[in-house]
């Protein structure tokens, strides 16, 4: 019987349970939050649909009961604030700090073996601080930013080219953030062929530069962080775990030396299975994105810095 909890039911995080459980990702899903009664209710509501939506899957919720969520395969961390209208991801880390390492050390005392999804903001630096929290090895924690964000390039390339999402790939490597993240235009095809074939590098410069602050514009529009896509993508990288996919997706893992990093955490393409994180691949950069992947995870490692400065580390 498989098993995820999602820590945290607000929009992000009811919205991934309610994605797993309506594609039967695993036999039960816990939701757990801090305030009384949210996740119970929204447990009930999401149940309440398995009859016409035809799902299996069990929903459980709970207040901050950590023995509810023993022996979950994997756990999918939202805990925290979201952003407001002009704030950056970074200026969360004061306050999701403390509750996302509170959380992963709490997690841990009952599933011992649970394979950890990162969700909460500065993602790159939560995964950090849950990997040195823990001490776990680095194939067990994985930051889910790098699927959102080349979700959205997907969108915006789709866009551009008039053409189905699902007919288009690409890739956004690098720190998650407004300024870091990093989509290989180069790397990108439609049907196969490069996407260069199809659109001005002019274009795609204007896609890329609307992947880049796709969180932004969506807070902008919304007076909060977006949870449809970000709870979507947590369900899709929990679905490559659970199920054994294989899939080639690009995560937030520590760095030992890849893309020339190292004690770091920042999005890297993986092969996601039954282990987390079974491989690290490294693509063949040219000198202007292995110049900007090292912009980008010096900008992290400035952010990881501040861990230190809230006493998290």
């Amino acid at each position: 019987m498989s098993k995820v909890t999602v820590v945290g039911a607000g929009n992000v995080g009811a919205t991934c349970a309610n994605v797993l459980a309506f594609n039967e990702v695993a036999d039960e899903v816990v939701m757990l939050d801090v305030k009384e009664g949210v996740s119970e209710g929204k447990a009930m509501d999401m149940m309440q649909t398995a009859q016409l939506l035809g799902f299996d899957t069990n929903i459980v919720g709970c207040t901050n009961d950590y023995e509810k969520t023993a022996n979950s395969d994997v756990v999918v961390i939202t805990s925290g604030i979201p952003r407001k209208p002009g704030m950056t991801r970074e200026e969360l880390i004061g306050v999701n700090a403390g509750i996302v390492k509170s959380v992963a050390q709490n997690i841990l005392k009952y599933s011992p073996d649970a394979i950890i999804v990162v969700i909460s903001n500065p993602m790159d630096t939560m995964t950090y601080l849950s990997l040195k929290a823990l001490g776990l090895p680095k194939n067990r924690i994985i930051g889910m930013g790098g699927a959102l964000d080349s979700s959205r390039f997907k969108y915006f390339l789709s866009q551009a080219l008039g053409c189905n999402a699902n007919e288009v790939e690409g890739m956004v490597i690098g720190g998650h953030g407004d300024t870091t993240m990093i989509p290989l235009t180069r790397f990108a095809t439609y049907k196969g062929m490069p996407v260069s074939n199809f659109l001005s590098e002019e274009k795609l410069q204007e896609v890329a530069a609307a992947t880049m602050v796709g969180g932004a514009t969506l807070t902008k529009l919304l007076g909060t962080s977006a949870w449809y896509a970000p709870g979507a993508a947590g369900a899709f990288v929990v679905e490559s775990i659970i199920h054994n996919q294989g899939k080639m997706v690009p995560c937030s893992v520590y760095l030992e030396g890849e893309y020339g990093e190292s004690d770091i955490c920042c999005g890297v393409p993986v092969i996601l299975g039954k282990n987390g994180i079974e491989k690290i691949v490294e693509l063949p950069l040219n000198e202007e994105e292995k110049a900007k992947f090292a912009a980008s995870a010096a900008a992290v490692r400035k952010t990881n810095a501040a861990l230190h400065e809230v006493g998290a580390l």
